[in-house]
């Protein structure tokens, strides 16, 4: 997975468990694609003070991920889920009942795991 796709994604599941200035400072170099100098002289403190900080976050954020493995389930969850979509797309031009017999066996794996 692209990294700034990862962070994106991380941020977005566990985001709210960092502190009000993780999150500010987090959020201005991952989402608003600031630079640390930027982000730094507004914040009043070093360049290396945001990068550390933007490091420690991303390991908060993975630590939870390893954990919990959200991201992980909602990724699977979203393939599944465009595998549906294709495969009705492929009965509803074929009517070939194979189609709905793997939408069941997909469906019951998302219910059974999630």
């Amino acid at each position: 997975m692209e990294k700034i796709v990862e962070q994106t994604l991380l941020y977005d599941f566990y985001g709210k468990l960092l502190t009000e200035h993780q999150k500010s400072i987090y959020e201005d170099v991952i989402l608003n694609d600031y630079s640390l100098s930027e982000i730094a002289e507004e914040n009043g403190i070093s360049r290396q003070g945001v990068h550390d900080l933007v490091k420690r976050c991303n390991k908060i954020l993975k630590d939870y991920e390893e954990k919990l493995h959200l991201v992980e389930k909602f990724i699977e969850t979203k393939d599944m889920v465009n595998k549906i979509n294709q495969l009705t797309k492929d009965y509803l031009q074929s009517k070939d009942i194979q189609c709905i017999e793997e939408i069941q066996e997909i469906s019951n794996h998302i219910v059974k795991n999630f």
